[in-house]
């Protein structure tokens, strides 16, 4: 893959901290929202509820990243400029909540689980951590956003999207409205 255009990698960023389309009142993406939490583990090695850890959030920011690793994977190779141009957008993404290092960990980590555990597994485990359908939806339309980073949604990718939808119970519309939320968000 050659190196993203940096435009296309600062609009794919805004887009992944700003709620879908269909959202409504709220002002934030969900990953916005859970890296508040998640970002709170990286000053203090055990935090707890008082000082504003949310472990049901973390799980859930990790499940939105993992989702995302997982289409970025889909044709079996996330080469180091996809992988940099990951952890930049998601790195940006969160405004400060992250650093580099944090995301580069999880990538690293997810990409052993990936190894260990298989493509339809780790899909299987990520849905597990998503409780509501707004919450499925917006990981789908996250996901594609960075699908988006590598030259669009593929193929195989729209497979993984698909099977995300399908352990998230959601119709197979749900990729197709994703995917087109997406892409409708980078062209603006």
């Amino acid at each position: 893959m050659s190196v993203p255009d940096e435009s296309l990698l600062g609009k794919v960023a805004t887009q992944l901290s700003r709620p879908p389309s269909y959202a409504g009142s709220s002002k934030a993406s969900i990953l916005s929202i859970a890296v508040a939490s998640y970002g709170c583990t990286s000053n203090v090695d055990e935090v707890t509820q008082p000082t504003g850890f949310d472990p049901e959030a973390a799980r859930l920011f990790e499940a939105v990243v993992e989702a995302a690793f997982l289409v970025a994977n889909a044709d079996g190779d996330f080469d180091a400029a996809e992988q940099s141009a990951f952890r930049h957008v998601v790195v940006t993404a969160c405004g400060g909540f992250v650093v580099e290092r944090q995301v580069s960990a999880l990538l690293a980590d997810l990409g052993d689980q990936l190894t260990e555990d298989g493509m339809d597994r780790r899909v299987q485990i990520v849905a597990r951590s998503v409780a509501r359908e707004d919450q499925a939806r917006e990981v789908l339309r996250i996901a594609a956003l960075l699908a988006h980073v590598s030259g669009g949604v593929s193929h195989v990718e729209r497979e993984v999207l698909g099977k995300l939808a399908g352990e998230l119970k959601l119709q197979p519309s749900a990729v197709d409205a994703a995917v087109k939320e997406a892409a409708s968000a980078i062209a603006d």
